[in-house]
């Protein structure tokens, strides 16, 4: 009854990383897999989020 489904088994170098410091940080391809914005300014946000104004732009292409 404890399993885990697969959908949400982390990878680690696929879908985080660990900092220098010892930090978890969640790659773009994560971002992209959890499907929304989290609106905490996060390294990798392909959402285009800006922290200091709180607005959403979408990246330019």
């Amino acid at each position: 009854m404890n399993e885990q489904s697969n959908e949400n088994i982390l990878i680690e170098g696929e879908d985080f990383y660990y900092t220098p410091e010892g930090y978890k940080c969640f790659t773009e391809k994560y971002h992209l897999k959890k499907g929304y914005c989290c609106k905490s300014g996060c390294r990798h946000c392909p959402y285009g989020y800006d922290k200091k104004t709180g607005e959403i732009k979408k990246p330019s292409k």
